[in-house]
Parts: structure tokens; sequence; C-alpha cells
């Protein structure tokens, strides 16, 4: 590699860490290291969480993965580390290489999340707490997308379409829908006999049998 492109590769880093630092704000810290000198490899910081200057080494962390690994050191995502002041941090280490697949360099990301945690904690029994009704609710916006809905998680439940159901699988469709409740709504019966192709009478009459085989039962 040529003087050039090696200054053309970080010289990249160094605009795409501005970038993203200032994208994330102050949360946020990216570092480009040049690991021709791992004891002063820090060549840029973006943003201010460790407290680092240029010309700081590379972390313990990455020395012992290019020492264990050496040019397969994998990408490092999402890992939590503190700082020495104990603020929390999710950080990457992205390895950078050249064309022969040599490591060069790393392009660092920490992003401090010590607050959001304060607010999670906070919050938690809220955002955790579940509920026997936790399903994908689905706000619609008028009586048809309910109805739609409703009969769509049907046949799904089904695994076949309409057209092909027995009589006996278009009765237990009828019981289906009627425990979900969706002949409550206005209009109901007349859209679930377009889709199993019956007319609303017979449908009416599927939804009496299923209603009282259900009421002689609980007795």
């Amino acid at each position: 590699m040529t003087v050039d492109e090696r200054k053309a590769i970080f010289d990249n880093l160094i605009s795409i860490a501005d970038a993203v630092s200032e994208m994330f704000g102050r949360n946020c810290e990216v570092a480009v290291h040049d690991l021709r000198t791992p004891e002063k490899s820090l060549i840029h910081i973006a943003g201010d969480i460790t407290h680092r200057k240029s010309g700081a080494p590379i972390t313990d962390l990455v020395l012992n993965a290019l020492k264990k690994y050496k040019d397969d050191a994998k990408n490092m995502i999402g890992y939590r580390s503190m700082t020495k002041d104990g603020r929390i941090l999710r950080s990457t280490t992205s390895f950078v290489r050249d064309k022969k697949g040599k490591i060069i360099g790393a392009f660092c990301v920490n992003f401090d999340i010590t607050e959001f945690l304060g607010t999670y904690n906070v919050f938690k029994d809220l955002l955790e707490k579940g509920s026997e009704f936790d399903k994908n609710e689905t706000f619609a916006k008028n009586l048809n997308e309910t109805i739609e809905t409703l009969t769509q998680e049907a046949i799904l439940a089904f695994g076949k379409q309409p057209s092909s159901f027995t009589s006996e699988e278009k009765i237990k469709f009828v019981s289906y829908l009627d425990e979900k409740g969706a002949f409550l709504i206005k209009g109901s019966v007349e859209y679930v006999a377009s889709i199993l192709g019956l007319s609303k009478f017979t449908v009416y009459s599927y939804l009496q049998k299923v209603r009282n085989n259900s009421n002689s039962n609980d007795d």
C-alpha cells in the first residue's frame, strides 16, 4: 500500500467519524486508530466521552484481539465498556483492512448510555410488564379494516383459502371469528358470507348453531 493510498483511507475514516459523532450528539464519540504505532495509535477523535486526545494508545481489548487472532480478528459490535469516571458505554470496534486483508487500523464508536439506563430503570416496570392481552393490536381507521384483519387472521389460522373449505370447516371458521368478537361489528355477517361464498342467512344459521353448541357445553 502506498503512502497516498493509506492517507486516503484514513482521511475518509476521519470524515466519517466527524459525521457520525455530529449526528448522534454529545453522547457519542468516534475514534480512528492507525495501528502502525499501537502505543500512540489514536489519530483522530470526534466527541469527548473518554477524554482522550490524539496520540493515546489503542485499548487493551483491541490489543488482545490482535494478539489472539492477528489479521483474522473480527469486528466487535455493541459490547459494554466503562470509563474511568464510571460512565457506561455501548461500544463497537470495526477493524480497517488494506486490499490484502491486513489490519491497518480501527474505527471505534463509543456511545454513553448512562443516562438512558437511569431512565430505563425508572420506567422498567412500565416497559417490561406483560399482560395476558399482549398481541399485535390492529389500530384500524374504520370498521371494515377491523373485520378484514380478523378474517385474514382466521384464514391464516386455517392455512387454506375459504374457497376450498368444506362445510364443516366453514362452520369452524364462523366459530373462530365469533370467539374473536368479529360478529359484534355491524356488517360482519355480510362480509364473512361474501368470503365464504354463502348467503348471509346461511352464516346466521352457522352462527346460531355454534352459539347453541357453546351454550350446551357450558351447561
